[in-house]
């Protein structure tokens, strides 16, 4: 950090390149090209394979509203397919495939919590229909599922460096590609369509340049890079500590009436992002969270339908009960804390805490009963 600002060059340059050749390296793909946001990466991602106006995008509506508000602003209609279960609360490729039509462009896998999608079926059908495969890896940095890295199965790899991700830069995103032309063409839209930088410019000192085509400012800087390749160094540690709360997790709440911990099929696979719980009903899921408040424990909620938002109900038509899977889980989940230097004992009292939440709601069903 310091050597960036002794050397006077603030924006794009020589450390955001390391930091690509860094991040590539990492998850052997050939190109990465870090931008503004994890927001920016996908926009970038949509609009690089060819989502314009009148397309459409499949994806789940279990995910942050970033997901389908980049397609959104490339034109195209974000289509929402449901989970696989309560259990599995990612995209079910059964009904991804179904919803598929002639203006589909792209399909979007979003690893949630920090889980893998059912990736051999998704790019199957994403092969089989001549359509894009786009990975939303904000929850996944660094997290390998069979022999191949989150990010490189499909088209392009979208990540996020947020503040609470796994690996931070504060602000800031990288979109990876084993695609030549799609790299080149993030790479020109991430900084107007340009086609040269400020630091080619500047040291290569060209004539001129030219724009080939609309594109954003959606560039990072030297100061986030220098911030990313240290974080980069500590990824793997980070995802190895988070994967080891996350079963302590399991181990705590296991057997716990009401409460269950999703993924237990592929817990040994997780880059351990959140940590989401899901309760009966929710009833039982307002009693836990007011629970946990009143003894200072923070939860969240991962996340709210994007279907079910004001302006995807009003523009596009969706309405409550057409992804049922989806609303149930979302009903009914709770986000308990899980950041990487949280302790043994930090896990123990939120556990604690539910479990006094829990046997509160048993003696209250009791005395109903």
């Amino acid at each position: 950090m310091t050597r960036v600002i002794r050397s006077r060059w603030l924006t794009m340059g020589p450390r955001t390149e390391e930091f690509e050749r860094s991040f590539g390296q990492y998850h052997a793909v050939e190109h990465a090209v870090a931008v503004s946001s994890g927001t920016a990466a996908l926009h970038l991602a949509y609009a690089a394979v060819g989502v314009t106006s009148g397309a459409e995008v499949v994806m789940p509506s279990l995910t942050f509203v970033a997901t389908a508000n980049a397609a959104v602003m490339c034109g195209a209609r974000p289509v929402f397919a449901d989970i696989v279960d309560v259990q599995e609360p990612t995209v079910d490729p059964v009904q991804v495939d179904a919803l598929i039509t002639p203006r589909t462009r792209a399909i979007v896998a979003v690893h949630y919590a920090g889980y893998p999608c059912r990736l051999s079926e998704l790019t199957d059908i994403a092969r089989q229909r001549g359509v894009a495969l786009i990975e939303d890896c904000a929850h996944t940095p660094g997290l390998l599922s069979g022999n191949r890295y989150l990010g490189t199965w499909g088209t392009v790899g979208c990540f996020s460096f947020f503040s609470n991700k796994n690996m931070t830069t504060g602000e800031g995103g990288m979109a990876v590609t084993d695609d030549v032309s799609v790299a080149e063409r993030i790479r020109r839209l991430r900084s107007h369509g340009m086609t040269s930088g400020t630091w080619k410019r500047h040291h290569e000192r060209p004539q001129d340049y030219d724009v080939l085509e609309p594109g954003w400012n959606y560039r990072t800087d030297e100061i986030h890079s220098a911030l990313g390749l240290v974080q980069l160094r500590k990824l793997s540690e980070a995802n190895r500590r988070r994967a080891e709360i996350t079963q302590s997790y399991r181990e705590h709440l296991g057997g716990l009436e009401h409460v269950s911990v999703p993924f237990g099929a592929s817990s040994g696979t997780t880059s351990g992002h959140i940590l989401p719980v899901f309760t009966e009903d929710g009833a039982k899921r307002q009693a836990i969270v007011a629970a946990l408040s009143n003894a200072g424990v923070q939860t969240s909620h991962h996340y709210p339908p994007v279907h079910l938002f004001k302006h995807y109900r009003e523009q596009f038509g969706y309405r409550q009960g057409m992804l049922p899977k989806t609303e149930l889980f979302a009903t009914c989940q709770i986000t308990l804390p899980l950041y990487t230097s949280m302790q043994d004992g930090d896990v123990e009292y939120v556990t604690g805490a539910v479990r006094d939440a829990v046997q509160s709601i048993n003696r209250q069903r009791r005395r109903v009963g």
